[in-house]
C-alpha cells in the first residue's frame, strides 16, 4: 500500500491541485510564494492535526463567497425576500479546504481497508478518502452567525439613539469572516468521504479536477486512515538555542516554553522514555541495571538520613511528630532519565592529540556546536526516532503485543519541510541521499512490500534538487492573477510527465541539468547565454543596467546554441519567462563560418534560431525580424524570447568628419567592441582586448574593423576576455549591447507585469478582509 497522489482544494494558494507521489521520496520544489509550504501545511493539517485551521486556511478569492453567505443568512434572518431558501450545505459546497488522498491498495491488502471499500464490487487497485472541513451543523451555525450580528446591530442602532451620531466602528462581527475568525474551530470540523475510483479525472492545465461529493455522501465515523497511516513531521520551526525551557521575553516575564524545540538530549529523553526506561515493562536485560538503581537509592536514603537527623531532632523539639503522629521519612526515587535532565545531558567530545601525558579528555556542552551539525544531527536521530515508534521497537513493542487488537500500520509517511535550514550544500546532499535510507534501516522493513515507507521533502535547496532523481520532482508554478481570479493561486507540475518515456531530449535535460548544479527549479525566470564570456559579464550588465532585474531571483545556464532548444519542454511546463541570449553564427549555405554581410545568402548556423525561435535560417531574414517575432510563447502566463546580434550604427574613426554607418556583430566580443568602442580603442591588455585595440585603430569603416574582428575571434579565447575586460574596466562603464539590452528589458517587464498582479492581489486581500 502506498499513497499515487493528494488533491488539495481551496487550502491557501492552493485552490485546486494535484501532487503524485513517487513510491520513495517526493522533492516539493519552486520559487517563493509558490505554494511549497501551503502544501506541506495542507499535509498537516488534514493529517496530523485538525485543530490547526483558521480562516487564513481558505484560499483568498473565495472569501468574498463566504460573506455572501452571511449577507443571504442576514436577509433570511430579517424576513426579507430569498426565494425560500434555506441554510444549506450546498451553500458551502465549493469553498471549503479538502484534501483527497488517493491510496493505492494490493489484493492481500482488502482487509485493511474494509471500513472505506466504495462498493462491494471494488477490485484491487486505487481507493480514495476526502477529507474536508465542513460546518459541525449548517442550523447551528445559522442561529449563532445571525444572533451575533443581530446583537451587533442592534448596540449599533442603541448608540446612535443615544447619542445621535452614527458611531464610525465596526462591531464583531461585520461579515461571516469576521465571525469565523472567532468561532471556526466551535462550528467547524474535519469530516471523511468515501470517493468513487471511477470518477478521477486527469488535471486540466495542471488544475486539479477533484470528483464533486453527491448530496447523499454520508461521512464516514472517526479517522478512516487511523491504522492505515503512521504520519511524522519535522517541520521548518527547530530551534537550538540555549534556553532549554524557557525564554526571557521583557520586563523579566517567562514565556511559555518552545514547543518546537529539536534538542538532542530532549529527544534522548523521549526516545529512552518510550523504547529504553527499564522500570517500563522490564525485561530480563534491565535486571542488572534495576539492581544497581536500587543500590544507589538505598545508599543514598542512608546519607540523607544521617543528613537530616540533627535537622530532624530540632523540629522534634517543638513537639512534631507527637506520640500519634505520622514520622517524617526522608526517601529518594532515582529514575534513568533523571541523568539526562539537564544542560549537560548531551555532550560533543573533542578528539585529543594522541600520546599526550595526562590529558583529559575535553567535551563542550550541545549548544556549542555549530547549528548545521545540530540540525543534522538532529533531524537524523528524529528520523530513527520515527522509524522505531513506527516499527514498535523495544518497550513500545511490548505494549503493544501485549494488545490483542493491534496492527502495525502498513505505511509510513514522513514530512520534512525545509531541511537544508544551517547545512552547507555539501551536508544537504548527504543528507537527502540518506535520508529515505535511515527510514527503511530496519530488519523487518528490508524488501518488504507489506511495509512501505514515503517521504515527502519541501525545499528552497537546489543542491537537494540536485541529488533527487529527476522523477520526484514536483514544481510548484505560480499563477497569476490575470489568469486565476481574484488572487494569485498555484498549480503543481510532475516533472517525470514532461518528457516522454525514453526521450533523447529528456535524458539530455537531467545529465545537463546534473551537470550544471543550477537553481532552474527555484528562479522567477531563466536567461540561456551561450559562452563563457557571456555567463560572466550578464550579471554584471544586470546589476548596473537593470535596478529591478536585478532584485528578481534569477537563474543563468551556460548552453549553446546547439543545445537550448532542448530544455524547451522543461522550461515550458515550468512557465518560466526566459530569454536566450545567443549568436547569429552566420556561415555560407554548406561551408565554413563567415562575417556577417548582407545580401550574401547567409544562412544561420545556430540550432536554436533554425528550429525553436524564431525558426528562420537566412541571416538577412534574421536581421530585420520584427522584435515581437523573436518571441515564444508558452501559454497565456509565460514566454520566450531570443536575443541575437543586431546591426548597431557606430562611428569607427575618430575623426570629425566621421559618420555613424551599419555594423553586423557575429558574436558577443564583437558586439560588446562595437558597443563600446572609445572604452576598447583605450582599453590596455593582452590577449583579444590588445587584438581589438589594434583592430580599431587600422579600420576606416564598419566593415573593415567587422573582418578585423572575425579574424581574431578565430584564435582569440573568449574566457579570458572576459576576465581581463573585468580586471582592466569597471563593467558599469560599459553599454549594454543593443540586442542583450532589448532581451533584458523585455524579461523586466515580464517580472514587473508579475510583481504588480501581486500588488493588486494584496490590495484585493485587503478589500476582501474588510
Amino acid at each position: 500500500m502506498h499513497i499515487e497522489f493528494i488533491e488539495v482544494s481551496n487550502f491557501r494558494k492552493l485552490k485546486g491541485v494535484r501532487i503524485d507521489m513517487a513510491e520513495d521520496t517526493t522533492l516539493l520544489v519552486g520559487a517563493n510564494n509558490s505554494g511549497k509550504t501551503s502544501a506541506m501545511h495542507a499535509l498537516r493539517h488534514f493529517l496530523v492535526d485538525g485543530g490547526r485551521f483558521s480562516t487564513h486556511d481558505f484560499t483568498l478569492s473565495h472569501w468574498h463567497a463566504i460573506n455572501q453567505i452571511g449577507d443571504a443568512w442576514q436577509t433570511m434572518q430579517q424576513g426579507g425576500d430569498t426565494g425560500g431558501s434555506q441554510p444549506s450545505m450546498d451553500d458551502w459546497g465549493k469553498v471549503l479546504p479538502s484534501l483527497d488522498v488517493w491510496l493505492r491498495v494490493e489484493k492481500g491488502e482488502i482487509h485493511l481497508v474494509r471500513s472505506i471499500l466504495p462498493t462491494l464490487a471494488w477490485k484491487p487497485g486505487s481507493i480514495g478518502v476526502r477529507l474536508r472541513l465542513e460546518p459541525k451543523n449548517v442550523d447551528d451555525l445559522y442561529r449563532d452567525f445571525t444572533s451575533a450580528f443581530a446583537a451587533a446591530r442592534d448596540t449599533k442602532v442603541a448608540a446612535v439613539a443615544q447619542l445621535g451620531d452614527e458611531l464610525k466602528v465596526k462591531l464583531w462581527p461585520h461579515s461571516m469572516m469576521d465571525f469565523l475568525e472567532r468561532r471556526l474551530r466551535a462550528h467547524f470540523s474535519l469530516q471523511a468521504y468515501v470517493l468513487d475510483p471511477t470518477k478521477t479525472a486527469v488535471p486540466l492545465n495542471g488544475i486539479a479536477r477533484p470528483q464533486p461529493l453527491p448530496a447523499s455522501a454520508i461521512p464516514v465515523a472517526g479517522n478512516p486512515l487511523a491504522g492505515l497511516v503512521r504520519i511524522h513531521e519535522i517541520n521548518a520551526q527547530r530551534g537550538f538555542d540555549n534556553v532549554s525551557e524557557a525564554s526571557q521575553v521583557g520586563d523579566g516575564k517567562v514565556a511559555s516554553p518552545r514547543k518546537e524545540t529539536r534538542k538532542l538530549s530532549e529527544q534522548l529523553r523521549s526516545y529512552y522514555t518510550n523504547h529504553l526506561d527499564p522500570f517500563d515493562s522490564p525485561d530480563a536485560k534491565d535486571l542488572q541495571a534495576l539492581s544497581a538503581i536500587e543500590g544507589a537509592q538505598e545508599a543514598f536514603d542512608a546519607r540523607l538520613h544521617d543528613g537530616f537527623s540533627s535537622s530532624l531532632k530540632e523540629v522534634s523539639g517543638l513537639g512534631y511528630p507527637g506520640v500519634s503522629d505520622p514520622r517524617i521519612k526522608i526517601s529518594t526515587r532515582i529514575r534513568p532519565t533523571d541523568g539526562m535532565n539537564h544542560e549537560a545531558a548531551v555532550q560533543y567530545e573533542i578528539d585529543m592529540k594522541p600520546g599526550l601525558s595526562g590529558a583529559i579528555a575535553l567535551a563542550l556542552p550541545e549548544h556549542s556546536n555549530g547549528l548545521g551539525y545540530q540540525n543534522l544531527v538532529s533531524m537524523v536521530f528524529q528520523l530513527m526516532s520515527f522509524r522505531d515508534a513506527w516499527m514498535r521497537v523495544g518497550k513500545a513493542g511490548k505494549k503493544a503485543r501485549d494488545d490483542e487488537n493491534f496492527q502495525l500500520e502498513p505505511l509510513h509517511l514522513v514530512l520534512i519541510e525545509e531541511p537544508e535550514a544551517h547545512l552547507h550544500a555539501q551536508v544537504q546532499q548527504v543528507f537527502i541521499r540518506k535520508a529515505f535510507d535511515i527510514l527503511r534501516d530496519h530488519p523487518d522493513l528490508k524488501a518488504n512490500p507489506q511495509l512501505r515507507s514515503q517521504l515527502v521533502v519541501s525545499t528552497h535547496s537546489s543542491h537537494i534538487a540536485h541529488e533527487a532523481e529527476f522523477a520526484n520532482l514536483r514544481y510548484f508554478r505560480r499563477l497569476p492573477a490575470s489568469v486565476a481570479g481574484d488572487v494569485p493561486v498555484s498549480t503543481v507540475v510532475n516533472v517525470s510527465e514532461v518528457f516522454g518515456k525514453g526521450d533523447k531530449t529528456a535524458d539530455f535535460a537531467k545529465r545537463y541539468l546534473r551537470t550544471t548544479h543550477c537553481d532552474l527549479f527555484f528562479a522567477d525566470a531563466a536567461i540561456l547565454v551561450e559562452g563563457p564570456a557571456e555567463r560572466m559579464l550578464v550579471p554584471h550588465f544586470i546589476r548596473h543596467h537593470f535596478s529591478h532585474l536585478h532584485q528578481c531571483y534569477l537563474t543563468l545556464l551556460e548552453i549553446g546554441g546547439a543545445h537550448a532548444h532542448r530544455l524547451e519542454p522543461l522550461l515550458k511546463h515550468l512557465g518560466l519567462p526566459t530569454l536566450v541570449i545567443t549568436d547569429l553564427d552566420a556561415q555560407v549555405p554548406g561551408g565554413a563560418a563567415t562575417q556577417v554581410l548582407r545580401g550574401q545568402g547567409q544562412v544561420t548556423n545556430n540550432t536554436t534560431l533554425r528550429s525553436w525561435v524564431p525558426k528562420l535560417a537566412e541571416v538577412d531574414d534574421l536581421l530585420d525580424l520584427d522584435a515581437n517575432k523573436r518571441v515564444l510563447a508558452f501559454d497565456d502566463l509565460s514566454a520566450v524570447r531570443v536575443a541575437y546580434q543586431l546591426p548597431v550604427e557606430v562611428t569607427v574613426s575618430d575623426a570629425a568628419e566621421a559618420k555613424a554607418e551599419e555594423a553586423l556583430p557575429y558574436t558577443f566580443e564583437d558586439a560588446l567592441v562595437f558597443a563600446n568602442l572609445p572604452v576598447f580603442r583605450a582599453l590596455d591588455g593582452t590577449g583579444l582586448v590588445k587584438k581589438f585595440k589594434d583592430g580599431i585603430a587600422k579600420s576606416a569603416t564598419a566593415a573593415e574593423l567587422g573582418a578585423s574582428l572575425f579574424e581574431s575571434l578565430k584564435t582569440g579565447k573568449k574566457a579570458e576576455f572576459a576576465l581581463d575586460v573585468l580586471a582592466l574596466e569597471d563593467p558599469a562603464k560599459f553599454i549594454v549591447p543593443n540586442y542583450i539590452d532589448e532581451g533584458l528589458s523585455w524579461l523586466e517587464t515580464q517580472l514587473t507585469k508579475r510583481q504588480l498582479e501581486v500588488v493588486e492581489a494584496d490590495a484585493k486581500a485587503a478589500e476582501f478582509e474588510a
